[in-house]
């Protein structure tokens, strides 16, 4: 489709006739994220001062589907992500980010994440011990860098995105332990995602390929053993599980993120989004 007809047919969104709106609405939809710049276009033109100032109608149904397009996009793309056989841990993280954020600078989450890393190899080159190593990298992540667990504000939905979590410096359990992965295991650090209930962590694998040891992110790198995660399983009087103790998958981790988010939209009373995020869930099942 010509640009021109494009910008014709966005314009007739505004069309009082409900039959013409959802003929007009379908035909734009089938062009994808192609019709999203001549949407952004007239939705400009209704501020005051405007061509089409006033119009609070069609500023409303370009909002509409700017964001059904954006949403379809992404699930389409998490959809892709989970039949992957890389499915990075990365990508997922910034797909979630998409959600919120259709325009997140993915290069620049990746120029943030590398940074860190470069000061973690730095740090960790100059330690001989296991866990003189994980000290150093502790310290570029809360110390140097001001990285914390957000515990006023535990279940916003911004602990969840990792352009707010680099850009704010707070996150949540699991935010803070997917940090810990993406600034790691680039740099060959045995470091993996334990899905604790009510809680997230890290583990450590040693040489043989068995855990060494936990790492708790969310309380700024502390380490404990099995026996510490027994005894937070027997408070919440939850059974044990080999699972509670042994790595997940990126998929059980990008999963997790979606269900922390649907909690906290939920909180916040966006039921709108809470539908939306079940749907990303639902990608993941199927």
């Amino acid at each position: 489709m010509k640009k021109s007809e494009l910008n014709a047919l966005v314009t007739l969104l505004d069309d009082p006739h409900d039959h013409i709106y959802d003929q007009v609405k379908e035909k734009i939809m089938s062009l994808g994220s192609e019709a999203i710049p001549s949407l952004e276009l007239t939705w400009e033109s209704c501020f005051p001062g405007k061509e089409r100032a006033g119009s609070e109608l069609l500023q409303t149904r370009i909002e509409a589907i700017i964001h059904t397009i954006q949403f379809d996009d992404v699930k389409d793309q998490l959809r892709a992500w989970a039949n992957s056989r890389e499915n990075s841990l990365l990508k997922g993280v910034l797909l979630i980010a998409r959600y919120q954020y259709p325009d997140v600078d993915s290069e620049k989450i990746t120029n943030h994440l590398n940074l860190i890393r470069k000061d973690v190899k730095i740090e960790v080159q100059k330690s001989s011990s296991i866990l003189a190593k994980i000290n150093a990298i502790n310290h570029v992540l809360f110390d140097i860098h001001k990285f914390v667990g957000n515990a006023k504000n535990f279940h916003a939905p911004q602990n969840s995105f990792i352009n707010n979590v680099l850009e704010n410096k707070k996150g949540n359990p699991l935010s803070l332990s997917l940090l810990y992965l993406l600034v790691c295991q680039p740099l060959g650090i045995p470091v993996f995602g334990i899905n604790l209930p009510k809680h997230f962590i890290v583990a450590f694998k040693n040489s043989s390929d068995d855990i060494q040891f936990y790492i708790n992110p969310f309380s700024r790198g502390t380490v404990f053993d099995r026996g510490d995660v027994n005894s937070f399983l027997k408070q919440l009087n939850i059974e044990p599980r080999q699972s509670f103790y042994s790595p997940c998958t990126n998929m059980d981790m990008i999963k997790r993120v979606l269900i922390n988010l649907e909690y906290s939209f939920h909180k916040q009373g966006y039921e709108d989004k809470v539908i939306e995020i079940k749907e990303l869930i639902a990608v993941l099942e199927e």
